[in-house]
């Protein structure tokens, strides 16, 4: 890994050795069996730290163990990045314009102090913080913002849009210095997302002197933040090391403590098993266990019982769900047989039965943590009976001694494409198969998904996308916006799909919040009505913790704040 000079940024530290002793606790847990859905997630929380209401005390390193970060893609650079894991980290040595609140989602200020929106909805204007620095010792003024925004737009370019950060900066035409504490962003059109863009990990600011660097040295660490810790070292499959920044007084408001972190150090390792990782927890070798996939009920049991808590919070943005293929000749082309589902699939059933009986049920294509959410919980109530009334007056009928049905010789079968075996996707397909309608599920690697995409070769597959804004699933639908077009194009004839492009719109241009909410409450209706979108679960974002770790606290985007945290000795 390539290592800037120390001007640029503090020296490093050699990582440190994972700690041993996990072949025990691999031991120890080999009963448990372990989920293998792509969820982030869980639910509930048992006990809690042992030392609230204390006054925190200095010092200490964190031990965070994490599932591993992507080997096809690893990559610390907050623009440039996906993963949660990272993301979490991220939010910790590297601040952002403005904050958001998690349980309201209210945008206020943190490298910014105010801002301005024009009436167009065309242009923000913001008001720096003064005495803000970067650990490199690198003022933060109006030209550093512009370095910033400049070089995302530079990446968008040269990525082609496929910089997981050009989703949040979709139309900037130029960012301009006013003064040097005021920095204005033009847009080609109106973009009321970008205001809760600013508040995001993805846009968080670096140094100058970060970029630099070229895009691959930023993935691999070369990268400067503002934050209360300090990036000391990222290593690929191993981990991540963060040091407490001195002299760090602008936190957010949004946390207790706005000043220098409580805590001396952070240690983050990536761990596969997740039993292994459960194990570390109540062992106490490590402080905080946070799995890829929900824990199973016996490993929660196993924490809250070995002394630690649990705490979860559902990643905003779109849910985990189903979108469909209704290209000409495929099954969910008939709009009855997308009406049969939503009253064919036991939402509630799925839920606990994958994830617990505290697990929530989703309420549409939007988990509830997202701004604007307007839950569709009636349009998805289980009925059965009436499932099979719609296909039988569809022409699909169920011949006596038949599992499923047919219309015209043809037997009613979905192909999913998946990219696992899971028990999620085998009850999904019995739950299915109780009404009549054959689910074939169809293994793919990431390599072919792609590919099957494009040439049609399914009629269900999952799709989901982390922000705290509604707009996030314009990725997912809108053509021209869209990571795969292919999906977007399949999932919708072209009049919904004018509909749904044309309620965005509508969306992203208001300047009031009112209409925003309209819009978007008009768009979750339509997404169910015009059965475009089919949500299976709330992707809970979960943690295990030790009972000696306080102050824990979630952001908007269901990431790591450690402002607040602190070890009880």
């Amino acid at each position: 890994m390539s290592t800037a000079p120390a001007s640029v940024r503090p020296a490093r530290r050699a990582f440190p050795p994972r700690r041993s002793g996990r072949g025990v606790a691999a031991a120890a847990l080999a009963g448990v069996a372990a989920l293998l859905l792509g969820a982030c997630g869980g639910g509930g929380s048992a006990s809690g730290p042992s030392a609230e209401g204390a006054q925190p005390v200095r010092g200490g390193t964190l031990d965070i163990a994490f599932f591993p970060d992507n080997a096809a893609f690893p990559c610390i650079d907050p623009f440039q990045v996906y993963w949660i894991e990272h993301r979490s980290l991220i939010r910790n040595f590297a601040d952002s314009l403005t904050d958001q609140n998690p349980d309201t989602g209210e945008i206020v200020p943190w490298l910014a102090t105010r801002w301005q929106i024009s009436p167009d909805g065309r242009e923000y204007t913001f008001t720096l913080r003064e005495g803000v620095t970067f650990a490199d010792g690198a003022r933060l003024d109006a030209a550093a913002v512009k370095t910033n925004f400049d070089a995302f737009a530079d990446l968008v370019r040269q990525s082609g849009g496929a910089a997981f950060g050009a989703s949040y900066i979709v139309g900037l035409e130029a960012t301009e210095v006013l003064d040097p504490s005021t920095v204005r962003f033009r847009f080609a059109q109106p973009n009321s997302s970008f205001l809760q863009a600013t508040s995001t990990t993805n846009l968080a600011i670096l140094s100058p002197a970060s970029f630099q660097k070229t895009p691959q040295q930023r993935c691999l660490g070369e990268v400067v933040g503002s934050g209360l810790f300090v990036l000391d070292d990222y290593t690929p499959s191993q981990g991540v090391s963060l040091s407490r920044r001195a002299g760090y007084s602008w936190g957010s408001a949004l946390n207790k403590n706005t000043g220098e972190a409580h805590l001396d150090s952070v240690r983050a390792t990536y761990v596969a098993e997740d039993g292994v990782r459960t194990g570390n927890l109540v062992s106490g070798q490590i402080d905080i266990a946070w799995p890829r996939n929900p824990f199973t009920v016996e490993d929660r049991e196993l924490i809250t019982r070995s002394g630690g808590y649990l705490r979860s919070r559902p990643l905003p943005g779109v849910s985990y769900t189903l979108f469909p293929n209704v290209s000409e000749g495929r099954s969910l082309a008939d709009a009855q047989v997308r009406r049969a589902l939503y009253r064919a699939v036991d939402l509630k059933t799925y839920a606990s039965t994958i994830f617990g009986a505290d697990y929530p049920v989703v309420g549409g294509a939007f988990d509830n943590t997202t701004p604007y959410f307007r839950t569709q919980s009636d349009k998805l109530a289980y009925d059965p009976q009436e499932a099979g009334r719609i296909l039988d007056a569809a022409g699909w009928r169920l011949a006596p001694g038949e599992t499923y049905r047919a219309k015209d010789g043809k037997r009613l079968t979905l192909v999913q494409l998946i990219n696992q075996s899971s028990p999620g996707a085998e009850l999904f397909q019995d739950q299915l198969r109780q009404v009549g309608i054959e689910v074939q599920l169809k293994v793919v690697t990431p390599v072919e998904r792609p590919g099957a995409v494009s040439a049609g070769q399914y009629d269900l597959l999952e799709a989901y996308f982390t922000r705290a804004d509604p707009g996030a699933l314009q990725f997912i639908l809108v053509e021209r916006l869209a990571n795969s077009k292919a999906l977007a194009r399949n999932a919708q004839d072209p009049a919904t799909a004018e509909r749904i492009s044309a309620l965005f719109t509508r969306a992203t241009a208001a300047t009031e919040e009112s209409e925003r909410q309209r819009a978007y409450g008009e768009l979750q209706n339509l997404l169910v009505d015009a059965g475009v979108a089919f949500p299976l679960f709330e992707r809970l974002q979960y943690a295990g913790i030790r009972n000696e770790v306080n102050g824990f606290r979630f952001t908007s985007e269901s990431f790591l704040a450690l402002n607040d945290t602190w070890i009880q000795p």
